[in-house]
């Protein structure tokens, strides 16, 4: 794995907005988006850092697990991690029941995705992802930008 861009807490970006939250998705390939995709202030969810902790447990390749504990290593150290927190439990209901307004399972191996949502939007911070169909039924609840 090359080394991350830039190592501090704010990451000096120019896009279409001052604040936002990336997605697991985008950390995972931070090395491969253009910096003028993404928002000046950018912020993971918590949810995100337990994602990545997993990472290296998931492999039986030593180099493979090696880049993952860089990229966790490295997200700890650059961003600022959101707790899941009371206001973003609360907000979960309305992503929970849009989910369910468009037939779409809010459980299961979305789950994780939609509680990163309900981070972002407990906070009113749009949601930087790689994967912006995963999001589709919260995107009248929230800003979703896909990169």
């Amino acid at each position: 794995m090359t080394s991350m861009r830039s190592s501090t807490k704010t990451l000096p970006r120019v896009s279409n907005h001052q604040r936002g939250v990336l997605d697991t998705s985008v950390i995972i390939d931070f090395t491969d988006i253009s910096d003028d995709t993404l928002p000046q202030l950018a912020s993971i969810a918590a949810l995100t850092l337990a994602e990545l902790t997993s990472g290296p447990l998931s492999t039986n390749e030593p180099v493979e697990r090696a880049e993952r504990l860089e990229r966790l290593q490295w997200a700890e150290s650059t961003f600022e991690a959101i707790p899941f927190d009371v206001a973003a439990a609360h907000t979960y209901a309305r992503v929970y029941a849009a989910c369910l307004t468009t037939k779409q399972k809010p459980r299961g191996a979305r789950a994780v995705d939609l509680l990163i949502a309900a981070t972002a939007l407990s906070r009113g911070l749009p949601l930087y992802t790689r994967n912006p169909a995963d999001f589709t039924s919260v995107a009248t609840l929230m800003k979703i930008i896909g990169v």
